[in-house]
């Protein structure tokens, strides 16, 4: 039987693994935390729990796919609540806007904000689904690294095909996609932040990045009971019920690579485990750099220049009083998006009015707090460490930033008052945390109108036998598109074992 060593027990790494377990492979996963999922981690302190990562959850379709995988009900192992309003939106001019779960009542929404965008929301909906449709056809569910693995022009070449190319809006960027259809600031700000959940600018990334828009418009804001945590939870439940060797608490130091071909894992106690195939789990190029290095870690150097998608700054809060007026999920919003958006991706500096995402879970979930309190989490998008930056000494300022803003602009203005339990994240806490690239919670940034979409490829080129799962490897980060990785990965590893093709929705000979 096959070897296969899974290096991070992220989320990217348990899809791996359960997808491989599934197929017959004999997995081994280290870890070199004392827990699995990765950033889809939990804090408990005085009887409050926070997700200590991801708060949101997109397209179950995928955990579905992997649980199928080996014969199993995601809806028997998770109780998921589809959540309305999908986001609650408060702006600085005290506006309150709800991105409803119906995209029918969203347009009624924004109509009552701004007449004139009701329609030009359901325009750029059918923008966002058509682009999510290509996506589909051509981008998910195989390894892609560029243009030449989405298609094959010159045998598939069709009017159906060059409509789907034309589709992709290569000459515009989101934010540009955005500002053809609505014209209202407010609304625009909103549909922009789809762009967040990759950590990237909107002025920079590329419009087929819309596609976000119907992925959670089209099928829904999931809550998992017992939080985002209970994802990795399950998979974890799943990996050990096929057989999955689960090492925790083991770092590793370095892959052994061989005439260009992966060979075994090397831990950081200097055993050597023989591997068939390798799946890297870990920032892919941290892998490259810290892990393979050589002739293989230069090329793969030389390939693109990348770019760290941005941190941020969480605060988990206990609250003795929960906030009523807040939805699950809220944003609020900064007074002026280019300028933050400058702030962060063009100066590398903290946003003077930066927009604060919060998730106040005690709507769909009273357990998360004492009787009556709150488990607020509160996220603030920063840029990537640069060596000049000191959180230990920039924290306390840019908590009275982060602090002012919600007070005056989403009423939370006792706050302070209501605080029982307070602790942070900041970005250098991640880096060292979660061996991301330069403090990045999103892996690499989006940004270029045609590049702008492709990450390192799941099938490594440098490396035979090695394969990437992750948020820093394509199709990207986002709790869905971790997974999705995940299970790509394993699905090119087992291929390339003899084994038979899948694309995420049926199985089709190996060529």
């Amino acid at each position: 039987m096959s070897v296969t060593g899974i290096i991070g027990g992220g989320l990217g790494g348990l899809a791996a693994a359960c997808t491989l377990a599934a197929r017959g492979h004999k997995v081994v996963l280290f870890e070199k935390n004392d827990w699995l999922g990765g950033k889809a981690a939990v804090l408990e302190e005085q009887g409050f729990r926070f997700d200590m990562g991801p708060t949101i959850l997109t397209m179950p379709r995928v955990l579905e796919r992997i649980f199928g995988e080996a014969g199993r009900d995601l809806h028997q192992e998770l109780d998921l609540r589809r959540l309305d309003p999908q986001w609650r939106c408060f702006y600085d001019d005290k506006t309150v806007l709800d991105l409803r779960d119906d995209p029918k009542l969203a347009a009624q929404e924004i109509g009552k904000l701004s007449p004139d965008d009701r329609a030009g929301f359901e325009r750029f909906m059918e923008v966002a689904k058509r682009l999510s449709d290509v996506s589909d056809k051509f981008f998910f569910w195989k390894s892609v690294e560029d243009l030449r693995d989405t298609m094959d022009l010159k045998a598939n070449m069709s009017l159906e095909t060059l409509s789907d190319v034309l589709a992709l809006r290569m000459h515009r960027t989101v934010a540009g996609q955005i500002k053809r259809d609505v014209k209202d600031r407010r609304v625009t700000q909103m549909l922009e932040h789809f762009i967040q959940y990759v950590g990237s600018s909107p002025l920079a990334s590329p419009a087929v990045l819309c596609g976000i828009a119907q992925m959670q418009q089209g099928e829904g804001v999931w809550y998992p009971m017992g939080g985002t945590r209970a994802v990795p939870l399950a998979l974890s439940r799943l990996a050990e019920s096929l057989g999955v060797e689960i090492r925790t608490g083991t770092g590793v130091d370095r892959i052994e690579v061989e005439k260009g071909r992966a060979r075994a894992i090397i831990t950081d106690t200097g055993e050597r485990v023989a591997c068939d195939r390798v799946v890297s789990n870990m920032d892919s190029v941290r892998t490259y750099a810290e892990l393979v290095g050589g002739a293989e870690g230069r090329a793969f150097a030389k390939t693109r220049k990348r770019e760290a998608a941005c941190s941020g700054v969480v605060l988990y809060l206990g609250l003795d009083r929960g906030y009523e007026h807040l939805a699950h999920h809220n944003f609020v919003f900064s007074r002026d998006p280019e300028e933050e958006f400058a702030a962060i991706y063009d100066e590398g500096e903290p946003a003077p009015d930066p927009t604060a995402y919060l998730a106040a879970p005690a709507r769909t979930e009273a357990g998360v707090a004492p009787e009556g309190g709150e488990a607020l989490y509160v996220l603030v998008h920063t840029p990537y460490l640069r060596p000049h930056h000191d959180w230990k000494t920039m924290l306390p300022g840019y908590r009275e930033v982060i602090m002012d803003k919600l007070k005056r602009t989403a009423g939370l203005g006792d706050i302070e008052e209501r605080i029982v339990v307070e602790r942070s994240l900041t970005p250098q806490d991640i880096h060292e945390r979660y061996k991301v690239l330069d403090g990045a919670i999103y892996g690499l940034a989006s940004h270029g109108k045609v590049l702008g979409a492709f990450k390192p490829g799941n099938r490594s080129r440098q490396v035979e036998g090695l394969y990437l799962a992750g948020g820093s490897a394509h199709p990207g980060p986002g709790m869905p598109m971790a997974l999705m990785s995940g299970w790509i990965a394993a699905d090119a590893a087992d291929r390339d074992a003899g084994g038979r093709a899948r694309d995420g929705a049926r199985d089709v000979a190996a060529e």
